[in-house]
C-alpha cells in the first residue's frame, strides 16, 4: 500500500466544489481545506506509486481551478 499526501493550490473561491471533486476520485482517502501556503491536503491510498502519479496528473490537475500540486509519498 502506498500512501501519499498531495498539497493543492487553487485559484478559485470554490473550495467546497473542489473538495467534493477530489473526494470523488478513486484512491483519494480524504481531502481537507487548510489555511497556509496551500489550499487543500489530499490523502491518497493506492497500490503503486504509478497510481499516485495517475491520480495527480490525470485527475487532480485536470480539475478546473487547480493551480499547482506537490506530492509527498509517505515512507512508513
Amino acid at each position: 500500500m502506498v500512501t501519499a499526501y498531495i498539497m493543492v493550490k487553487a485559484n478559485t473561491g470554490e473550495a467546497d466544489r473542489l473538495k467534493a471533486e477530489m473526494e470523488e476520485i478513486e484512491g483519494v482517502d480524504s481531502a481537507h481545506i487548510v489555511a497556509g501556503d496551500v489550499d487543500f491536503i489530499v490523502k491518497v491510498n493506492v497500490d503503486t506509486p504509478a497510481q499516485v502519479k495517475n491520480i495527480v496528473a490525470d485527475h487532480i490537475q485536470a480539475i478546473d481551478g487547480v493551480e499547482d500540486t506537490q506530492t509527498y509519498i509517505s515512507m512508513d
